[in-house]
């Protein structure tokens, strides 16, 4: 038999869950869930979470795999997305659509994003995921993490204590060699004119090809100063993927030659930066920059190849897609 005391309690405690709910619903009504990175689930980083902003200056939070905020359990095993509330007009499907050709809103959101990226990854391990990627509301993004667990899970764990570090090889801007410039040639042909300076003519030919000579022999070290860094940075790497080379305002007025990224165990770094450093010596006409540390971007996908455990296929351990929301 039921008390009067206690039915009016759970008829209380009935009110208050139904609040809840009301309440989670309201928090993603007109907004969609803007998913940065997945990590492993821990009530220090929650709290660290709490006093940063994101894209559309939103508030950065953690979902757990159950579509409920991260529980701060920091049990083993345990995932959780990063993510933001952000509104719906701003990027839903035709949104993005639309926001995609607007470089001005592209980088602010590209800023926004990698900002929260960075943050996380100086707290510990994160598996970036791509910019833009969306899901409906919280219950869809909290059954892709763990309908996709596995894969995060093995993909976090081959991350932990690394860090990416780009390396960066490229020729210098014509007219910038620096090579020694032979004598310039004397008019012997012409009678009595020897060990005078040749016409302004044959002076200037003699330049340009003198020029084109060095530029040539500066271009010639271009692949084995290539072959030889690669060679020295993967030696201290534990992944690494080289990219197609810059051909934009980004690579400035040099010519880009090598663009790769290495995974670098946190213990190996300064091996690494020391090793590339040594090959750059031997090349002092070409130019070399290692950037770094970042985020892992570039292995959020694991290395390419056969992996059994990895379910339908390499796609399967990639970031979410990028226009869940509709």
């Amino acid at each position: 038999m039921t008390h009067p005391e206690e039915h009016a309690e759970r008829a209380e405690q009935d009110d208050r869950v139904a609040q809840d709910d009301r309440v989670a619903h309201d928090r993603y009504a007109g907004h969609v869930v803007y998913v940065y990175a997945v990590v492993e689930a821990a009530a220090p980083l929650r709290d660290r979470l709490a006093a940063l902003r994101g894209v559309a200056e939103a508030r950065v939070e953690l979902l757990s795999e159950t579509g409920g905020d991260g529980d701060g359990s920091g049990r083993p095993g345990r995932l959780a997305l990063v993510v933001s509330s952000v509104p719906r007009a701003d990027f839903d499907e035709a949104a993005l659509t639309r926001n995609f050709e607007d470089l001005a809103w592209l980088e602010r959101v590209a800023r926004a994003h990698h900002d929260v990226v960075g943050a996380v990854a100086a707290r510990g391990t994160v598996l970036p995921l791509r910019m833009a990627t969306v899901y409906e509301d919280g219950d869809r993004a909290g059954r892709a993490l763990s309908e996709r667990h596995e894969t995060f899970a093995r993909r976090l764990a081959a991350l932990r204590a690394h860090a990416e570090y780009g390396v960066k090889l490229s020729l210098p801007p014509a007219g910038a060699v620096s090579r020694t410039a032979p004598a310039a040639p004397t008019d012997s042909a012409v009678p009595g004119g020897e060990g005078r300076p040749a016409g302004p003519g044959r002076a200037y030919l003699h330049r340009r090809r003198a020029q084109r000579q060095a530029r040539e022999a500066v271009h010639a070290q271009a692949g084995p100063a290539a072959a030889a860094l690669s060679e020295a940075a993967a030696r201290h790497a534990s992944e690494h993927v080289r990219h197609a080379p810059q051909r934009s305002p980004l690579s400035g007025p040099s010519q880009n030659v090598l663009n790769a990224s290495y995974l670098v165990p946190d213990a190996r770094a300064d091996a690494f930066r020391a090793a590339v450093a040594r090959v750059a010596e031997r090349f002092p006409d070409l130019r070399v920059e290692v950037t770094g540390p970042w985020a892992p971007y570039s292995f959020a996908m694991p290395p390419p190849g056969p992996d059994p455990a990895a379910g339908d296929g390499p796609d399967e351990a990639g970031p979410a897609p990028a226009r869940e929301a509709s």
